[in-house]
């Protein structure tokens, strides 16, 4: 066990100081690429401008013998552009295949400057999180890097559900944690070949009416992932880091999509991954608090003062929990204008109009 005064401390001589507490950036949508594909790596720029986060994929989607031009065309990217206050992430193959000491090696030596985090798939316990944080603190005192390179787990099997506090806890470089649903649910062995959502199998029923068991009874879908979620965000607050929604694979169908996504915006998260460009514009949406809930939050922020007592606001009593819940919003909202002025005119025009 280590001392907690050793908490913050470099794992490597030369390597740089551990972040005290996680940059709490934009990363409404985390936008995968595929690097080894040449004309979607030459798209890198433009999607860039559109994004929070984009993401090189080194692991899932490329094929074993597109591995290293993967890695190779990452670096390109990386060196070819600067993508100014859009994040760089990569998604590196996971820690019991071939490939994923080259991957870190080589992105930390000729990119680490250009990356912000690394993302780890199929992470199972603290002791995955160890490795990583040992080694890239290795590297980057090879690399000479000033800033450390920060991590980001994936959820995707049953031993990661269950010690997910413990890794969102391992290292001062986690960053976050991110939803795998597909492999989860093999993991599981869970009876499901969709990639994320709901299930129409899953679902509650109403009570019969008199005697008969099958006709006037309401069904409803439910969302598999709910409980993964819930607990993957209790975990992540715990430890000061930030939970994401993963994929939604049909790519066609953006109104589930959506609903999914604000599933996960309400229970907590702060993005999604998007797999394809239809995505992107879903998720700046979902988690981004819409007008008119900014609006009222900052109508209540107002009228509470000093956050104590309770005031009745159209009808809506209001008391000191309802202002933290309030500055959520209104603090993400802030922190989303401040780059977004699309956005920040918005939020300055509802909450003008509800204060008026």
């Amino acid at each position: 066990m280590r001392s907690p005064k050793d908490f913050f401390a470099p794992l490597a001589i030369g390597a740089p100081d551990p972040v005290r507490q996680i940059p709490a950036l934009p990363s409404r949508m985390i936008h995968f690429f595929d690097p080894s594909n040449e004309k979607m790596a030459a798209k890198a720029p433009e999607l860039a401008a559109k994004v929070d986060v984009l993401l090189g994929n080194l692991e899932d989607a490329v094929k074993a013998d597109r591995k290293e031009a993967a890695r190779a065309g990452l670096v390109r990217v990386a060196r070819d552009n600067d993508f100014g206050t859009t994040q760089l992430w990569t998604r590196v193959n996971s820690l019991d295949s071939p490939w994923v000491l080259d991957d870190l090696v080589t992105l930390v030596t000729e990119i680490g400057d250009k990356l912000d985090v690394i993302m780890v798939p199929k992470v199972e316990g603290a002791h995955d999180i160890h490795y990583v944080d040992r080694l890239l603190a290795q590297l980057e005192a090879r690399a000479g890097l000033t800033k450390p390179l920060l991590v980001h787990a994936i959820l995707e099997t049953a031993s990661g559900v269950a010690n997910v506090e413990e890794i969102a806890g391992a290292s001062p470089r986690m960053q976050g944690i991110s939803l795998g649903p597909a492999d989860l649910a093999a993991s599981r062995r869970m009876k499901t070949t969709r990639v994320g959502g709901g299930h129409p199998g899953y679902l509650v029923r109403t009570d019969p009416i008199g005697g008969e068991l099958t006709e006037g009874r309401t069904t409803y879908q439910q969302d598999l992932w709910h409980y993964t979620v819930a607990r993957m965000v209790d975990a992540c607050v715990l430890h000061g880091i930030l939970p994401y929604y993963g994929p939604f694979g049909d790519i066609r169908d953006v109104v589930a999509c959506e609903d999914q996504f604000r599933n996960a915006f309400l229970l907590g998260c702060v993005g999604a991954w998007s797999l394809h460009p239809v995505q992107i514009d879903i998720a700046r949406k979902v988690f981004s608090p819409a007008p008119g809930d900014v609006a009222w939050a900052r109508k209540v922020i107002a009228a509470m003062g000093d956050g104590t007592g309770a005031v009745l606001i159209d009808g809506k009593m209001q008391d000191d929990a309802s202002v933290k819940q309030c500055r959520v919003v209104a603090e993400l909202a802030d922190a989303l204008a401040a780059s977004d002025p699309e956005l920040a005119e918005a939020y300055d025009a509802a909450t003008k109009e509800a204060l008026a």
